[in-house]
């Protein structure tokens, strides 16, 4: 890479972010060195436009193709991800191959079979307050010869909330954006997740918050798989039903994208080959020109004199816009993402597929005498190469995760030295559940977790005013371990007593 020095202000954006150390800002102005590998890194992020888009030669490299960035690495140096080292003209990985064995310490401990279940839910056992009296239920049983002892409760959790995961493709709104139910603010939308957008709803702040009651409910009714409408503020009305597909603005979405643009063209390459002389398939996120593509150059195309108008990312890959157009793009006409055609390099008669990560929508076009491309119906070629991605989506769907902090006073209702419980969860001494379903407890203090709500018994989560949600949870372990927390052993009754009486009430 090259510097315009005219244009050049020592801001220092590409010296912070080049991944090789290659680039120093002396006298105010950038200079690369030596140690370049050709990632482009100072060219997508100098704001100033400085850094020319010229790649060079790199005299003795070895060209890497383990990601699209293709460093150029010079002899005894790595590439930009530190993974690759040109070593007497052979890249060579920087790093060995571990066993399990060699990170089985950092994986930490899990609990032992024997109190991996519950003997009962929490789930209609109630709740006690205030918290020093012990919980609803403390059962023993005999499990392979050890005293196994479960704690249940129903407790209320101001520290709690839902990730809500829509998968779609389709905008509905901007990060940051509030979410509201029945025209109260409940949550943001977060970020987005492969081909997901996830939605955080409720949180102790939101909980306690003006719109504290309707953050419960909403809350409360998403986890019990009801089907709740949600409106993003300056974005889509939803309407959300863990399981179910996400239906937005009106329109129930069908499929999940298979990947981005990028990821397309490298699994269906063979197809587009096959398909038409150049593929462009339009994402949000990355969107792809085939020839120009690893994946099309590995099966060696000519890269065709097509330009995107969307920023390059890397060779065939350009980010992409967000909008209610062709692949959650603000493309609406598909030939409008098509910038320039080089007229030496593409043409007369040469086609272009435009199609999207689902396949729901694709065109077919073929370049004219005068350099314009027009439509003509889609070939079998192609059809079967839209058919190959709308197989390999999955169906959309909604699914939300409970997360909740159960380290605060309920724990009083299990053992008297409260501590000692935290520490035995997060030690695998004791395992918790939520209604009998397995949680991930998030390392570092108290113990807070996560659960499937579809792994749930739809219905055993409520909430009450203070505000806060209510969800059954169950701490599994050793009857000794249990008594060295100083557990509520005067509370314990054998689970055999309370088997006719919790199969009386399930039958009812």
């Amino acid at each position: 890479m090259k510097i315009d020095l005219e244009r050049c202000n020592g801001c220092g954006l590409c010296e912070k972010d080049c991944p090789v150390a290659a680039v120093r800002v002396e006298a105010k102005k950038a200079v690369i060195n030596q140690a370049c590998v050709e990632c482009r890194t100072c060219l997508k992020v100098c704001p100033r436009g400085a850094v020319l888009d010229e790649v060079r030669q790199v005299s003795g490299a070895v060209v890497c193709q383990a990601c699209p960035v293709a460093c150029q690495v010079p002899p005894g140096l790595s590439g930009a991800c530190g993974r690759y080292a040109n070593q007497a003209g052979v890249l060579r990985r920087n790093r060995p191959l571990l066993a399990y064995r060699d990170v089985i310490d950092l994986i930490g401990p899990e609990p032992e079979p024997l109190i991996q279940k519950p003997s009962i839910t929490a789930i209609g056992a109630g709740g006690t307050y205030p918290d020093y009296v012990p919980a609803p239920y403390i059962v023993s049983d005999n499990r392979q010869g050890v005293e196994v002892v479960t704690v249940v409760t129903e407790a209320p959790l101001s520290y709690s909330g839902l990730k809500v995961k829509i998968d779609t493709d389709l905008e509905v709104g901007r990060e940051g954006s509030e979410v509201r139910f029945e025209g109260r603010t409940v949550g943001m939308v977060e970020t987005e997740e492969y081909g997901s957008k996830i939605l955080a709803v409720g949180g102790v702040n939101r909980l306690t918050g003006k719109h504290g009651f309707a953050a419960a409910r909403a809350v409360a009714a998403i986890a019990n798989r009801e089907a709740v409408e949600l409106r993003i503020k300056g974005g889509a009305k939803l309407t959300v039903q863990v399981g179910q597909p996400p239906v937005i603005d009106g329109q129930k979405v069908a499929r999940m994208r298979v990947g981005c643009g990028s990821a397309t063209a490298g699994l269906f390459a063979p197809f587009f080959k096959e398909a038409a002389d150049e593929v462009i398939v339009l994402d949000h996120h990355i969107t792809s020109l085939f020839s120009h593509h690893a994946a099309g150059r590995c099966l060696g195309l000519d890269p065709s004199g097509l330009d995107l108008c969307f920023k390059l990312s890397t060779p065939g890959r350009y980010f992409g816009t967000h909008g209610h157009g062709w692949g959650g793009t603000d493309i609406k006409d598909p030939l409008q993402i098509v910038a320039k055609i080089d007229a030496g390099r593409s043409k007369p008669g040469s086609t272009l597929l435009i199609t999207e990560t689902t396949g729901q929508n694709a065109a077919l076009y073929q370049l004219d005498e005068a350099g314009v491309f027009q439509p003509v119906p889609l070939t079998p070629a192609v059809r079967e190469a839209v058919a190959a991605i709308a197989e390999s989506c999955q169906a959309s769907r909604v699914s939300a995760m409970y997360v909740a902090g159960a380290g605060g006073s309920a724990r009083a209702g299990v053992a008297r030295y409260p501590l000692r419980l935290t520490k035995a969860v997060h030690a695998a001494k004791a395992a918790l559940t939520c209604g009998g379903a397995p949680v991930f407890v998030m390392p570092g203090g108290g113990i807070t977790f996560m659960v499937d709500v579809e792994r749930v018994k739809a219905g055993a989560f409520t909430w009450v005013p203070t505000p806060a949600t209510v969800a059954p949870i169950e701490y599994t372990m050793r009857l000794d371990d249990y008594e060295e927390m100083g557990g509520h052993l005067e509370a314990i009754k054998p689970f055999k007593t309370l088997e006719p009486f919790a199969w009386s009430r399930s039958k009812s």
